[in-house]
């Protein structure tokens, strides 16, 4: 190699490996703090190992899913808030292995920016460790990158990665039939979708998102970033004990788009609208936005983030174990003949 000309560093061309190694052991004691039977090492490896012996299982089936937080990254950049899409990355992974029947196991996450902002990452990375504590999962690797010219200043993004584990013959969904309760678990809000129709909504109104929230005590950006819930624990407890045939994670598509992937294609779902959770935002969101009925079912979880599929006969267990778990929720319909999913 022969002798530098111009004394070009990678820091001169936007990559700082020195922050990117100082943001690792910061996140080290975060990983740590998330440590749980099957673990086996720590932060730093070329590969994350897990034990599934250690972890309790016998003839495990893995399942796994990935994720990310969509655009509602934009309104934590513009608020400079960070603590809580970490918790929204974990969470949109993880509901959706509970709802197989699988418990989530680890958990690993990329970030990617423009130029690394330590203080602003480690923020979502404590985060990302309170989701996994949340749904009892462990943090056990993951990666940052650092991609200037690929990200505009200040503009950052996420995507998670979640593996869980099952029995055999333990797996959901299992066989569904016409009259088949609808257990309705509530949301925190919108979750983690339709945040591209909220920002637009927001700012057609005129709206600063640290102005006073018309339908909630706080300001807009303290509803509009309330994480999504970790359905984990009630799930896997409705899936256990509380006689759940089957789990659906209502993401973007809503109800319509999302409990239909459960159910026999020959079997639909009336959804009661009397029985649904009250809910100020996504009203306040219809309004100011002039959004449909059918457009805000489709686009938003509105009022529910999670749905178990349960024989009548269990649906007073099933609504015990929320309780238990600190969740509402409520019966809000039932299965039907004939696809597809009505309102009446």
């Amino acid at each position: 190699m022969t002798a530098p000309t111009n004394g070009l560093t990678y820091a001169d061309a936007g990559v700082d490996i020195d922050a990117g190694e100082a943001l690792v052991e910061a996140i080290k004691p975060l990983a740590a703090s998330t440590d749980r039977p099957g673990v086996m090492g720590g932060l730093g490896g070329f590969g994350a190992l897990f034990d599934l012996k250690a972890a309790g299982f016998r003839d495990p089936v893995l399942v796994a899913a990935t994720d990310g937080v969509g655009t509602k990254l934009k309104l934590a950049i513009e608020t400079g808030r960070f603590d809580t899409v970490g918790i929204d990355l974990v969470a949109m992974c993880v509901n959706d292995l509970v709802c197989q029947g699988a418990e989530p196991l680890f958990f690993l996450d990329y970030y990617a920016a423009g130029k690394l902002e330590p203080a602003a990452a480690a923020q979502v990375v404590a985060g990302i460790a309170e989701g996994c504590r949340r749904a009892n999962c462990a943090l056990i690797g993951g990666e940052t990158a650092e991609l200037p010219g690929l990200y505009a200043p200040g503009d950052f993004d996420l995507a998670g990665f979640a593996v869980g584990a099952a029995e055999r013959g333990t797996l959901l969904p299992r066989p569904v039939a016409s009259g088949d309760a609808l257990v309705g678990v509530w949301s925190s809000g919108v979750h983690s979708n339709g945040y591209s129709l909220v920002r637009r909504i927001v700012a057609d109104a005129g709206l600063d998102w640290g102005a006073d929230a018309p339908f909630a005590e706080g300001a807009l950006a303290d509803a509009f970033l309330a994480p999504t819930r970790v359905y984990v624990p009630a799930a896997l407890a409705l899936a256990r004990r509380g006689g759940a045939l089957a789990l659906a994670h209502i993401t973007g598509g809503g109800v319509p788009g999302n409990l239909p992937r459960v159910l026999p294609r020959d079997l639909g779902a009336e959804i009661d609208v009397a029985a649904l959770p009250e809910t100020p935002l996504f009203d306040w969101l219809a309004a100011t936005g002039g959004v449909a009925e059918d457009e805000m079912r489709r686009a938003f979880n509105c009022g529910v983030g999670l749905i178990a599929v349960v024989p009548p006969a269990r649906v007073a267990d099933a609504l015990d174990i929320l309780a238990e778990a600190g969740e509402q929720g409520g019966v809000i319909g039932r299965v039907t003949e004939g696809a597809g999913v009505r309102y009446r």
